[in-house]
């Protein structure tokens, strides 16, 4: 009896010492959150500042400042209301961004919320930015419900920059839809 009572009690010590372990280890796997509320200014339609902190909303991609697209068969500047449609989102008086990832600029990566709306998602659902390794669903509402820049043709915010920075772009060519 004796005996039981030790292999019991043996294995619950080697038990509770393995979550003990597995505890302290995804402890050490979590990266702090840095999070921020307040004034936001939007360089563009995927950029943020707050202070002296640059941010760059993750998984999506909005068209360069510069950058124009076509509607109708004339250019509009996709970039210049990209950077507005951002702008106009985080001036709600809620809007906090967070995020725990850098770039290699140097920005944070933030997902930024304002009213309980994700507005990384918001931005690619209206048409100003294209899913970056996210936002899947929220590009095929936008591309189905022609919205901003699938709308017409434009070209992808990477190629652009890719071109203006002096390098090659992959496909070089123009998205209709």
């Amino acid at each position: 009896m004796a005996r039981n009572f030790q292999v019991m009690r043996d294995g619950v010590v080697a038990l509770a010492l393995l979550a003990f372990l597995w505890l302290i280890a995804a402890k050490l796997n979590d990266e702090a959150q840095t999070a921020y509320t307040g004034r936001f200014h939007a360089a563009d339609g995927d950029s943020l500042a707050i202070g002296d902190e640059r941010m760059r909303l993750k998984n999506i991609d909005a068209p360069e400042l510069s950058q124009t697209c076509e509607r109708d068969g004339r250019p509009w500047a996709c970039g210049r209301q990209a950077k507005e449609a951002l702008q106009a989102l985080v001036d709600a008086r809620d809007a906090k961004c967070e995020g725990h990832e850098r770039d290699r600029f140097k920005r944070l990566l933030v997902v930024c919320k304002a009213g309980g709306v994700d507005i990384n998602a918001a931005m690619v659902r209206k048409g100003l930015a294209v899913a970056y390794g996210g936002y899947g669903p929220e590009e095929m509402q936008a591309r189905a419900e022609k919205a901003g820049i699938w709308v017409g043709h434009f070209e992808m915010p990477r190629d652009v920059r890719d071109r203006e920075h002096g390098a090659r772009p992959e496909a070089g060519k123009l998205f209709a839809w």
